[in-house]
């Protein structure tokens, strides 16, 4: 094997399409684009989501529900969670800076406290919101809630 010698393997190479360089070249004439129409005519763009005719999916398939633009998502901690965290964490003060270092919360969150489950340690929370029974039950074992906008 000399260096003279070397080709690539076989099916490994294809001839180049040479297109609108007339008959000789093998794709003469219309240039494999077909005859005629829009697709065959340079600067062609078909819309975004046009079917050729069809009814479009966005309009053959029926609208149902509403989003509504002023929803307020937020991440809820239950009282059986937050006994949990404490421990895990040795948090005593349930802040939104004390949850976003843990890696709890990102930094865009708003925090929601619910009444599921028992707390037993006296906590101190500073959240965007709180349900009556988890107040209560935070109040009851001798900690404080602060709404924080």
């Amino acid at each position: 094997m000399k260096l003279h010698q070397l080709r690539p393997a076989k099916g490994a190479t294809h001839k180049v399409k040479r297109l609108g360089r007339g008959e000789g070249s093998g794709h003469g004439g219309t240039s494999t684009k077909g005859n005629k129409g829009g697709q065959s005519r340079a600067g062609y763009k078909s819309k975004r989501a046009h079917e050729g005719g069809q009814m479009p999916i966005q309009r053959r398939v029926p609208k149902r529900g509403f989003k509504n633009p002023h929803r307020v998502e937020y991440k809820v901690f239950n009282l059986g969670q937050i006994e949990q965290l404490a421990a895990k964490y040795n948090i005593t003060e349930f802040s939104m800076e004390n949850l976003y270092v843990n890696g709890l919360i990102s930094q865009t969150d708003k925090v929601k406290l619910l009444g599921n489950g028992e707390l037993k340690t006296k906590l101190t929370f500073k959240v965007n919101a709180a349900s009556d029974k988890a107040k209560a039950a935070i109040e009851a074992a001798g900690g404080s809630v602060e709404i924080v906008k």
